[in-house]
């Protein structure tokens, strides 16, 4: 289009960018731009035959032609206005600060709207006002993922300082809470009572799980907590940190008290992943620099026979790097490229999820190099984190930069 040839009143700027657009029934077309004018163009022309300057205070981001003819906007100031045929308003509905701006708006059956916010809200209501939450995701990087040991539950939690419990039958918010740190990393305790949550500053919290209520907070260093990992007896702790050390503690009172032992140090670079043996007395884990050291966990010692460590079975299999999954990493992968690996609970597959957005499913024990799978697609950044719900039901992943959670279902 070439310019448009109308004049704004002299306290109007020029608008930067026409941010979204539709069509009215008669072949006129409605822009939104980022000053909060509705400009309608005439049909096959370049001319503006109505412009209402000021529709919102702020950017439109979002226009909806209506099946009944009505236009519907949405905005920056976190309006939803109704204009009749005329562009005259007809309703306004303001949501309230936690959702953030509308950014997109849809149709939904009879007079239902459908509204997407900045915040990772869904909503949905009618333009009479009243909106119900639909669903809600994070809004900032998203890194920590736990599933329950006996329901359809996960949890995830991100640098947006946020905790969310999920339905996974429902898809939908259990329960969100905000902390006071970002958020790294999650573990449930095997009775499912509660879970342990691990931040960017070395404090870790724990929540009941059916009242999101706190049960504790401690604080372990001032590094990010990238693991935290209970035994599979439930009486310890492990908690993996970016300043080497893994931190151990003892577990009371079914994970509500906690007593630490000590901290197992031998570890050069920054703990990645930990895993508990099947009887809780060994613990394996990985660090930054690609390496694997078995531990004594409550005498805080490293285990260095290989006899002890190579029949031991693992209650999980998260490190990605062992003996049983090292056919998973690509040909000419460097060492992060992987962020996550899960194994099913029965010990049959393997789940990766790796910096190219792919979720891999491979057969467990994977100790061919290079080792076929099948590759999904979905994501649209980096896979940071993958586990299998409770019997093997479904594999949830979760994005790093776009911030999304998805189910897949095991066929």
């Amino acid at each position: 289009m070439s310019e448009p040839h109308f004049i704004l009143p002299q306290k109007q700027e020029k608008p930067k960018f026409v941010l979204c657009v539709t069509f009215s029934e008669n072949g006129d077309t409605i822009t939104g731009d980022s000053s909060g004018n509705l400009l309608v163009w005439g049909k096959g022309t370049n001319r503006i035959s109505h412009a209402v300057q000021g529709a919102h205070e702020g950017g439109i981001f979002a226009l909806c032609m209506q099946r009944d003819g009505t236009l519907v906007s949405g905005g920056k100031d976190r309006k939803l206005i109704s204009w009749d045929g005329n562009y005259q308003k007809l309703s306004v509905v303001r949501f309230q600060n936690s959702f953030g701006p509308v950014r997109t708006v849809a149709e939904g059956k009879g007079d239902v709207v459908l509204i997407g916010t900045t915040r990772n809200f869904v909503l949905q209501g009618t333009l009479s006002g009243d909106f119900t939450t639909i669903t809600q995701g994070h809004t900032d990087e998203l890194w920590g993922l736990g599933a329950h040991s006996q329901k359809s539950l996960f949890l995830t939690c991100g640098h947006d300082k946020q905790i969310m419990l999920w339905d996974a039958t429902s898809h939908r918010p259990v329960w969100n809470k905000v902390i006071e740190d970002p958020a790294q990393s999650a573990g449930f305790h095997p009775n499912g009572s509660v879970v342990a949550v691990g931040t960017l500053t070395g404090r870790w919290f724990v929540l009941d799980t059916e009242t999101k209520d706190l049960v504790t907070v401690h604080t372990d260093g001032n590094e990010q907590l990238s693991v935290m990992c209970y035994s599979p007896d439930g009486n310890f702790l492990a908690i993996g940190s970016h300043d080497n050390y893994i931190y151990i503690y003892a577990v009371n009172e079914n994970g509500k008290k906690y007593s630490r032992i000590g901290k197992c140090s031998g570890h050069s670079s920054f703990i990645t992943h930990l895993d508990w043996s099947v009887n809780s007395q060994y613990l394996m884990s990985n660090s930054g620099d690609y390496e694997i050291l078995y531990w004594i966990p409550t005498a805080c010692k490293q285990v260095v026979s290989v006899e002890t460590t190579r029949d031991l079975e693992w209650a999980t299999y998260t490190c990605t790097l062992g003996f049983q999954v090292f056919g998973v990493w690509p040909e000419g992968s460097d060492g992060t490229d992987l962020n996550a690996i899960c194994r099913s609970g029965d010990q049959k597959l393997l789940a990766t999820g790796d910096d190219f957005g792919k979720v891999h499913l491979f057969s467990y024990p994977s100790s061919q190099f290079r080792a076929s799978s099948h590759a999904y697609g979905g994501h649209s950044s980096h896979v940071t984190n993958v586990t299998f719900l409770h019997e093997d039901s479904h594999l949830i992943s979760t994005g790093g930069k776009d911030m999304s959670i998805m189910q897949w279902r095991l066929l």
